[in-house]
């Protein structure tokens, strides 16, 4: 019985064991199933998707970036380069888990001089991301590698350098944050400047480590195109120069200058005051980065009687000694049952046509533009340029205002024959007079003469182009000698623009400005546009002040002085003008002083003997500190640039550190100067530094606040 009992027992414990395997296979099986179904959903369904997520974790793809192309001037000279900086920023996650904050802060502290605490308020925060510094000399590369306490993140950048300082600043415009053209040419050529960003893979190991890979692809960047200008840098100083002095002398708002070569429309130079930095456009008014020779329309006053007498004498409506009764300076011009009052700045009986030009008579041309009619005066304005594009290689360039006669009511045709009810930008006004310059023939305005891609090859050049002929030469000679008349003759409006040994043709022009809607009695616009030397004209200047307030306001006593300083100065820069045997100095004896501060001084020293200057250095240091003469002053090439570097502070005969002058460096420049002879700084207002306390020169213990003053505004020759 037992024996059976034993045997039952051993049966069941069978089955219960058989049943357990089975359940343990079936279990096995089924979680087999599950990882083999869980392995098909990665390795084939979400193969591809992982994948790219795993890539993302380890794989950091980087971008290569091409090289900006170079912008130079019409001789070669450079005015905008770029170069590469180094970024220093902070990722202060990392930073506060390894305690490496005072690391971080002494290390580039000691590099740029900056007083530690300032750093230490810009860490003071929640954000993770921190820019210490954009912009650190890549030569203390090494220095920021070595040692390099957690968190600090070093990144080379490209950065814009502008070597004649704010020269030519609305025209090069600037960069915006991204590296892309903002204004000027930076923006119109963006795309033939910028070239193409290259890449690169790299790889995360799990040290946290960056290493390239050879295994993946290295896309090489391609280099921005360079481009030539047609701007001439010594014109383009000059001009800038004379312009800056003219606005202060007669307190005006602003001015502009535009220069052209008027047998091919090429400019010379194009000027504008107000300027601006465009090494820092985003610091700057945006009423001032614009080109208002381009973007701006003007009603020009008498500058646009050219239009009347160019048809009355095309269409032999008159003769150049036809007379004409002045009305003593007062004419009661009728307009249905009303009568409108034109005057005179002076009171004349009788004027002949060519007089009626040298005196600027409004009553005369009200005449004239009477006998030529509405259909002639339109097509003369629109064939002379006007109410259209010149497309010139400018952003935002205007059209202008030319009512079409349809639009006209009874007072246009006569408001039109003295610059009023209609408007032109000033390229539009240099254009036209460049057309009388070169003959009768108008050429289109252009800025750009070549384009050259990375490796020197020329792959564009702009060719003048002839737009039409808008008069004969016969009335280009009569409208020659009527307005040579303005300049010599003994009644000439623009009697102050005469240069000794030098014949000039032009125009004055003075105008009312709009006010609230109301033409102002006490605001104008003041202009001169002349041309020189009358046999074969090379250049064409206007120069139009905004409302100037010292003195008389008109054309002739403003803009013509101006004009005749600029013409003065550009005559002596070729033999081809004429100047009756003066000594003449050749335009290669003159140099733009390029900007090398901030350069390592091997770099500075080859880039001034490539301008033709000589240099020499004062103290010694990593990188150049500042410079004399200041970038972008306009010298003979005799002049010897002094190199100035960091460890240049004098001390005296007490121990005391002398002050150094940083009046008129931008405030970042002025800091980093005191900082690097141990002064600490406080500013007031931001932008350029217009005085300093204790004054430059004063003796002065380490640790001694020096009191910054600044404004929002630039200094020609300054950064």
């Amino acid at each position: 019985m037992r024996s059976n009992q034993k045997y039952i027992d051993t049966q069941k414990f069978l089955r219960v064991r058989q049943r357990r395997i089975k359940f343990i296979l079936f279990a096995c099986m089924f979680i087999f199933l599950i990882i083999s179904l869980r392995l098909i959903q990665i390795q084939v369904v979400r193969s591809n998707d992982l994948q790219l997520e795993a890539q993302s974790q380890y794989k950091l793809p980087s971008k290569i970036p091409a090289k900006r192309g170079n912008i130079y001037d019409c001789n070669g000279n450079i005015l905008a380069s770029s170069a590469i900086v180094l970024k220093v920023a902070v990722d202060c996650s990392v930073m506060n888990a390894k305690n490496s904050k005072e690391k971080i802060i002494k290390k580039i502290s000691d590099i740029t001089n900056v007083n530690p605490h300032e750093y230490s308020k810009k860490l003071n925060t929640n954000k993770q991301y921190v820019c210490l510094e954009p912009e650190i000399h890549p030569s203390y590369k090494n220095v920021l590698q070595a040692n390099k306490p957690f968190g600090l993140l070093i990144e080379e950048v490209s950065k814009r350098l502008y070597h004649a300082g704010n020269l030519a600043a609305q025209i090069l415009g600037g960069m915006h944050y991204d590296n892309y053209g903002k204004g000027g040419v930076e923006g119109y050529f963006n795309s033939l400047l910028s070239g193409k960003d290259g890449s690169i893979i790299k790889y995360r190991d799990g040290s946290r480590r960056i290493q390239p890979v050879i295994d993946f692809p290295k896309i090489d960047p391609q280099d921005g195109n360079s481009i030539y200008l047609t701007i001439d840098l010594t014109y383009q100083s000059i001009v800038e120069e004379e312009l800056r002095k003219g606005v202060d002398k007669f307190q005006a708002d602003g001015g502009i200058v535009v220069m052209l070569e008027p047998s091919t429309g090429a400019v010379l130079a194009l000027a504008q005051f107000p300027s601006f930095d465009p090494s820092n456009p985003s610091k700057a008014d945006l009423a001032n980065q614009r080109i208002r020779a381009i973007t701006d329309t003007y009603e020009p006053g008498s500058l646009f009687k050219i239009v009347a007498a160019a048809a009355a004498l095309e269409l032999n409506l008159v003769t150049p000694d036809k007379k004409f009764n002045a009305e003593n300076g007062r004419y009661l011009f009728p307009v249905g049952k009303k009568n409108i009052i034109i005057t005179d700045t002076h009171p004349y009986d009788v004027l002949t046509f060519k007089e009626a030009i040298e005196v600027s008579s409004n009553i005369v041309f009200t005449k004239i533009s009477k006998i030529v009619g509405t259909e002639a005066f339109y097509s003369q304005a629109r064939n002379l340029g006007f109410g259209n594009y010149t497309n010139i290689e400018l952003p935002g360039e205007a059209k202008g205002l030319l009512k079409k006669p349809n639009q006209w009511s009874k007072t246009t045709l006569q408001a039109m024959s003295r610059g009023y009810e209609v408007g032109a930008t000033p390229i539009q006004i240099a254009a036209a007079y460049a057309a009388l310059a070169n003959n009768g023939i108008l050429m289109k305005p252009y800025i750009l003469k070549q384009i050259q891609n990375e490796k020197g090859d020329s792959i564009a050049t702009t060719q003048p182009t002839v737009i039409r002929r808008v008069f004969s030469e016969k009335t280009a000679s009569q409208l020659l000698q009527m307005f040579t008349s303005v300049v010599e003759g003994k009644r000439g409006t623009a009697k102050l623009a005469m240069v000794n040994g030098l014949r000039i043709a032009g125009k004055t022009g003075t105008a009312r400005k709009i006010i609230d809607g109301k033409y102002s009695q006490k605001n104008h616009l003041a202009s001169f546009v002349g041309f020189f030397p009358i046999v074969n004209p090379q250049v064409v200047c206007l120069v139009m002040l905004d409302n100037p307030k010292v003195g008389s306001y008109t054309g002739g006593t403003t803009s013509t002085v101006i004009f005749k300083a600029i013409a003065e100065r550009i005559s002596v820069t070729k033999s081809s003008f004429n100047r009756n045997g003066n000594k003449l100095l050749q335009a290669s004896d003159y140099r733009v002083v390029p900007d090398v501060r901030g350069m390592l001084p091997n770099n500075a020293v080859r880039l001034l003997e490539k301008s033709g200057f000589s240099a020499s250095k004062l103290g010694n240091g990593l990188v150049v500190l500042n410079q004399d003469p200041k970038p972008g002053t306009l010298v003979t090439i005799e002049t010897e640039i002094k190199l100035i570097f960091d460890n240049t502070n004098k001390v005296d005969e007490n121990g005391l550190h002398v002050v150094p002058d940083v009046v008129g460096l931008p405030l970042r420049r002025a800091v980093n100067r005191l900082s690097i002879d141990g002064f600490e700084v406080t500013a007031f207002g931001n932008g350029i530094v217009v005085s300093q306390s204790p004054q430059a020169g004063k003796s002065a213990s380490r640790k001694t606040v020096v009191s910054l003053i600044c404004e929002n505004k630039t200094v020609a020759g300054n950064l």
